[in-house]
């Protein structure tokens, strides 16, 4: 893939504020029509890298590359780049279409009152478009930003936590823009703490821990089949199902006290195939499984795993 097939590219890249590294030699590769997740625990640089990407700071060292084009202290990033970090700017006295229609104008920008009803209506806030914006939750207002940025046509768009604050019926919306954004060829890049979020609409994350990267890819490989979990398995018989779960190769099964579990639940750690391996033994010996689950999602607990060790200086 040519350097100007990336919708990004960074190499190196490096941010300090005073004596703290935000960014630590940080490097990525986005192609163009995927959802890219940003994944880290609080402070890890995932606000200073959007930030960066949206041209609202200069990185210290490195090179990063938007849209096929060079950012830097005098190259800003391209117009076709759109989005927000910590929660969109509104005006609290002015309704939602007029949020929309006043800085697009100044901007030059399509301002007809059909591109702005499209817009309000694909995050789902027509019935309120003519409402002030200070009334609204902090979904609503996390939808209006979204609205905002989908009146510029980006071809890259940065969002920061743009889940927070939604019911279900919001979420709704704002996943199904983003999807239709992509299927588009447009790239999205955002940042959540919800492992949910990033599991239903992500291609690829990227785990931040102390400002450097600890996982960038698909997340099938992030949460491989083959990596161990703690499963908590219901059966018909808790006891024989720990008496036959203890004969398993690759099967460890947990103490009630470490498992936290009632002791009707049976906990043990190991990979997927061990636990499919586990339930074709049980049934096999006559002890029927009403229910298995990950104790924590695939995802969470790789995440979990990454970032312990980073902090950990491991």
């Amino acid at each position: 893939m040519k350097d100007t097939q990336y919708a990004v590219r960074a190499r190196e890249l490096t941010k300090c504020f005073g004596d703290v590294v935000a960014l630590d030699a940080v490097g990525l590769e986005l192609a163009p029509g995927r959802i890219h997740g940003l994944a880290g625990p609080n402070g890890a640089g995932k606000t200073t890298l959007l930030g960066l990407l949206l041209g609202l700071a200069v990185a210290d060292g490195g090179e990063l590359e938007v849209l096929g084009r060079p950012v830097g202290r005098a190259l800003p990033a391209p117009h076709a780049v759109a989005g927000f970090v910590d929660g969109p700017g509104l005006y609290p006295s002015l309704t939602a279409r007029t949020n929309l229609a006043a800085p697009a104008r100044l901007r030059g920008q399509d301002t007809r009152a059909g591109r702005i009803d499209e817009v309000l209506a694909e995050v789902g806030l027509t019935e309120v478009a003519d409402d002030r914006v200070r009334g609204f939750s902090l979904g609503m207002r996390q939808r209006l930003g979204l609205a905002a940025a989908l009146l510029t046509d980006p071809r890259l768009l940065v969002l920061d936590e743009p889940s927070n604050g939604l019911d279900p019926a919001g979420k709704q919306h704002v996943h199904g823009a983003l999807r239709r954004l992509a299927a588009d060829g447009v790239t999205v890049v955002l940042s959540s703490h919800r492992m949910d979020d990033l599991e239903a609409l992500c291609d690829e994350v990227t785990i931040l821990a102390t400002g450097r990267v600890r996982f960038s890819g698909p997340l099938g490989e992030l949460a491989a089949e083959n990596r161990a979990l703690d499963h908590r398995l219901l059966t018909s018989d808790p006891a024989a199902a720990r008496r036959v779960a203890a004969g398993v190769a690759g099967v460890r099964v947990l103490a009630q006290a470490e498992a936290g579990r009632a002791a009707e639940a049976l906990v043990v750690h190991a990979s997927g195939q061990a636990v499919e391996e586990l339930v074709a033994v049980l049934v096999h010996a006559g002890v029927r499984v009403r229910e298995v689950a990950p104790v924590v999602p695939a995802l969470e607990a790789a995440f979990l795993a990454l970032t312990e060790q980073q902090e950990d200086g491991r």
